[in-house]
């Protein structure tokens, strides 16, 4: 019988293959909430956010009357305290937001759940995490699954890789750590689903 819920937060510079641990995560019958699409949710429907947004940054809507997350980012581009402000609206509201999505998941009886979040470390959403995970990889690996995965050029590619933080602040920053330096997707999806089962197996009692 497990304890309670195992709540894992993965996060790692894009390419890794945090979508490949994601999925096996699922397939075990977990529950996945990526914070990407939390926030980007509510930036849709959620009325206090759109209201806190246009208090601090001013009008934001399109001609639709949704927010012009175009706008917001030219606002934010280059300003280093807006852009501060911006975050901790966002996280804010995806941290409450999570916590509710994990509540329903406990209350469904689920036993396993994942965030998914590219800032999980300098967030609160790691507190909601038993175990973090990173996952990484060679950054020249990275580099063609990204060109491959989105169709650029190489150029750009490590533009987008040398921008993100390096693997050693995700590694020391969280519990466990998954090399993806695989050739095939099937061989690191073994691994991810023996890692996952590994932390399950922990937390039975």
């Amino acid at each position: 019988m497990v304890k309670q819920m195992i709540v894992l937060g993965i996060t790692g510079p894009t390419g890794a293959g945090k979508t490949t641990l994601l999925k096996e995560v699922e397939k075990l019958g977990g529950a996945v909430i990526d914070c990407d699409v939390v926030y980007h949710d509510l930036l849709e429907r959620d009325s206090a956010l759109q209201h806190s947004l246009e208090k601090t940054f001013g009008p934001l809507r399109d001609v639709s009357g949704a927010i012009d997350r175009k706008k917001l980012g030219t606002i934010v581009f280059g300003d280093p305290e807006k852009l501060r402000q911006l975050n901790i609206i966002a996280q804010t509201a995806t941290v409450r937001r999570t916590q509710e999505l994990l509540e329903g998941y406990r209350r469904k009886g689920i036993a396993l759940a994942a965030i998914d979040a590219i800032a999980l470390l300098e967030s609160p959403l790691a507190k909601l995490c038993d175990v973090t995970l990173a996952v990484v990889a060679p950054a020249e690996i990275r580099v063609k699954r990204i060109m491959d995965r989105e169709g650029i050029t190489e150029e750009y590619a490590w533009l987008r890789v040398k921008a993100q933080k390096s693997d050693e602040y995700f590694v020391k920053g969280c519990d466990r750590t998954l090399v993806n330096d695989c050739d095939q997707v099937e061989e690191f999806a073994l691994q991810a689903k023996a890692l996952v089962e590994s932390i399950l197996q922990e937390h039975i009692q």
